[in-house]
């Protein structure tokens, strides 16, 4: 997917990508280091050279992202005497290592810029001062030393050092927020760097989805530049997928779309990508007068102000802003008005006519849906069966083979698993008397577990009893569930669970997880404490150890044949060979309908799956106002629905026919429902007033000093071969609702279907300007007109 993901940033107006470097992806185990398949960094950074970007390289390589263990590798943690990211002797030689393999392997290729290539900032640690006096004496030190070790490593361009806010010269210190315009560097010899602009936000399993409006993204990055700003960078442009086990958090989804302007599928997500696009050709309108002008600031009110940068040719340009909150306001700006609508900046690069307002979108939106496609069989189906033929092998409750250890009492999860799997078992078992109350009134006693973290199954005589976890906000957890014991022997199975590792905060290595305690309810002499019993523990699962979803180990097991798959069923392995999906739209595994577990397509690992559903009673906004400061749960959507339904497949994971697909069930679900989905965008809309500022390419033609204002214009485009096949609305006048619901207003012209039918129809794609051309009657002399049209992609 890269070059085509880098191909649509350019498109989009980046000229600059960043990427993190992951230590614990690269050196997955001490000393043996990997750079295929995804970490292949040199194929990255060579992608980009060949598209004309530059690249900012963030080695860290503490990175956090949500990703797992922050990046560092779980081995180094295992390492005597290690402290991470403080003044430790052993952290500090490992860091040093690899930050200098990592720059040896872009010096090698001639990368950085002043080799000739695109490597144009390179970042060291990262967003270490909000932490650095929790480290005590450790912390500064430590901070400075980075700095020196990153400088002594010569590579000829600048060194950054994000949320630093002591970075020694020359390394630059620069600032990872919603809003950066207020950031102001350490030194004036320093540029005014924001390399961390959030367009979305993450989401954690079982929390409802955020989003950020485009408006209020364009508002923060027009006012950064207005206030002096050098650079800017999305975090994230694009978000990707977590494949396999290398989310964070914990309970970081599968998903890292991060309502970026590119999805997680490498769609562009419209109107967020055209309304960002278009705010960058403006910027770049006014390069010059930016980078070599004079800046005056002119308050034009309370809480508008203008900010007017002139070079010696005489070159003029401005940023009017408006911060209040509720109020459009009328400003007056070298003896003309101007009408900035609430939290909004409109850029003037001749400081006279406003070419993009950040509150005005104008790009179209498209309607992107998951269309199912159902899993067809490769190969022929026996007789009697019908439908899809699953294999299905089912993993043992507790000590599968020979157990690892047995020990009086609970261990950490982490330090037992090494992250090496998500799972590790523990069992014991309690004797209960003839003579028990509850085995003759028919009542339960109640098995009490608290944990650390993060989730787990309680099995009693292998049969599933209960399911616990934490969440994004507090991993640990504790529940009271009412279980049946029989008299006698009992075996109580625990299957304990990570969901991926603490991903930030100070001393984060530390952070455990696992069963703390265990009691029991209920019985005639009070509450039974197993907590100090001999626990047996084995370390994964069966399957897992096999590498049963691999094609070499699919023989290691005894797989069984169905075209009924057991439906609920903890602890299940399903195995089927598989068609790709038809056409060559991105594909989502549709996992809706099962508990929770993992997936793998031909061995490439697809991920953590896990539907669950956010609360109905968390504040979902239908319609989000960008108006205002924004923060990670104001506007949120889908409560009360999965939080990750679908988890992407790449494309170049499939062969045409004969795809082995395996998911491991945990605790029990329908694998009759799962289906492939292509993501595909199905309609694109577009709304635009005739007051929208014109096109920048319409103002990169037309004379300055003409008073000739070209139309506002709608663009709709289907993506790739899909074409418009037909208009679902069109309406000029005073349309209102929104794309999808659409309705026509007190005025409406009625030849506006069969005049945007005249430019749109079969293309794949168009502009529908609003001109005389087009539409010739005015049909509400007076009013303030608006055209909204929906077309059809197929």
């Amino acid at each position: 997917m890269w070059p085509d993901l880098v191909a649509t940033a350019k498109e989009g107006g980046v000229n600059a990508v960043e990427t993190y470097v992951f230590w614990n992806g690269h050196e997955p185990t001490q000393g043996h280091y990997y750079f295929g398949g995804r970490y292949d960094l040199v194929r990255f950074v060579k992608i980009i050279q060949q598209a004309g970007l530059y690249l900012i390289l963030r080695i860290g390589p503490f990175v956090a992202a949500e990703w797992n263990f922050g990046g560092v590798p779980v081995w180094l943690h295992y390492i005597p005497g290690t402290v991470f990211r403080t003044d430790n002797e052993s952290f500090k030689s490992h860091m040093a290592n690899f930050t200098t393999l990592i720059v040896n392997k872009m010096k090698q290729e001639k990368f950085f810029a002043s080799q000739g290539g695109p490597i144009i900032l390179s970042q060291i640690e990262n967003e270490y001062g909000d932490i650095e006096m929790v480290y005590g004496n450790g912390g500064k030190p430590y901070a400075m030393w980075a700095a020196k070790m990153a400088l002594s490593q010569d590579i000829g361009v600048p060194w950054i050092m994000c949320q630093q806010y002591d970075a020694p010269d020359p390394v630059i210190n620069t600032c990872n927020s919603f809003y950066c315009d207020q950031f102001t560097p350490n030194s004036n010899s320093k540029p005014k760097f924001w390399t961390e602009n959030w367009p979305g936000w993450f989401k954690t399993f079982g929390a409802k989805d955020p989003h950020r409006p485009p408006e209020d993204i364009a508002f923060a990055v027009a006012r950064f530049f207005q206030k002096g700003g050098s650079l800017q960078n999305y975090y994230m442009y694009h978000g990707g997928t977590n494949f396999g086990r290398t989310s964070g958090g914990p309970f970081i989804t599968t998903s890292y779309d991060y309502d970026a302007p590119i999805d997680e599928y490498g769609i562009t997500r419209q109107p967020k990508w055209g309304h960002l696009k278009q705010l960058h050709e403006a910027i770049k309108l006014c390069k010059h007068a930016l980078l070599y002008g004079e800046q005056i600031n002119l308050s034009l009110g309370p809480l508008q102000e203008v900010d007017i940068y002139t070079d010696g040719s005489g070159e003029c340009v401005a940023f009017i802003s408006n911060v209040d909150e509720k109020h459009d306001q009328h400003v007056t700006f070298r003896n003309t008005s101007y009408l900035i609508p609430a939290w909004s900046v409109s850029i003037l690069p001749d400081c006279k006519e406003v070419v993009y307002n950040t509150a005005k979108v104008g790009s179209q939106i498209s309607v992107i849906e998951m269309q199912p496609d159902n899993l067809h069989i490769s190969t022929m189906l026996p007789e009697g069966f019908s439908g899809i033929k699953w294999d299905i092998f089912q993993e043992k409750v507790g000590v599968w083979g020979y157990h690892d250890f047995v020990v009086n009492g609970f261990v950490d999860h982490i330090n037992t698993t090494k992250d090496s799997t998500d799972y590790l078992w523990c069992t014991t078992s309690v004797y209960v008397d003839d003579n028990e109350d509850f085995l003759k009134s028919g009542s339960q006693p109640i098995l009490i577990v608290e944990s650390k973290g993060h989730a787990m199954h309680a099995f009693v005589n292998h049969e599933l009893q209960a399911s616990a976890s934490g969440n994004g906000s507090d991993s640990t957890f504790k529940f009271q569930k009412p279980i049946l014991l029989r008299a006698g022997k009992n075996d109580i199975s625990l299957l304990s669970m990570t969901v991926g590792l603490q991903n930030a905060g100070p001393f984060y290595e530390w952070v455990g997880a696992g069963v703390t305690s265990v009691k029991l309810e209920g019985f005639n002499k009070g509450v039974v404490d197993l907590s100090t019993n001999a626990w047996i523990y084995k370390i994964g699962l069966e399957g897992e150890y096999l590498n049963i979803y691999k094609e070499d180990g699919l023989h290691n097991v005894k797989w069984i044949s169905t075209s009924n798959p057991p439906k609920n069923q903890p602890l299940t392995w399903y195995k089927a060979i598989v068609d790709a999906p038809n056409g060559n739209e991105p594909v989502g595994l549709d996992m809706k309908h099962m508990g929770k577990g993992q997936a793998w397509l031909n061995g490439e690992p697809i991920g953590r799956f896990w539907p669950r559903v956010s609360s109905i009673n968390d504040d979902c906004t239908p319609k989000c106002d960008y108006r205002g400061k924004f923060f990670p749960s104001k506007c949120g959507t889908r409560c009360g629905e999965p939080t990750q339904r679908w988890y992407h497949i790449p494309r170049s994971w499939f062969k045409p026919r004969e795809n082995l697909l395996v998911i491991f069930e945990e605790k029990g679900g329908d694998p009759y429902q799962i289906c492939f989905s292509r993501r595909r965008v199905t309609s694109v809309c577009g709304l635009i007033s005739e007051d929208h500022p014109p096109s920048n390419t319409a103002y990169n033609k037309q004379d300055s000093s003409s008073s000739i204002r070209p139309p506002a214009g709608i663009h709709l485009e289907c993506p790739g071969s899909s074409r418009i096949s037909s208009i679902k609305f069109a309406s000029f006048g005073t349309p209102q609702g929104t794309c999808g619901s659409f309705q026509m207003g007190a005025c409406h012209d009625p030849l506006s279907v069969s005049l945007v039918e005249k430019v749109c129809l079969n293309a794949q794609e168009c502009l529908v300007q609003l001109s005389k051309e087009n539409f010739g009657e005015d049909p509400c002399p007076g009013l303030l007109k608006t055209v909204a049209v929906e077309a059809v992609c197929q």
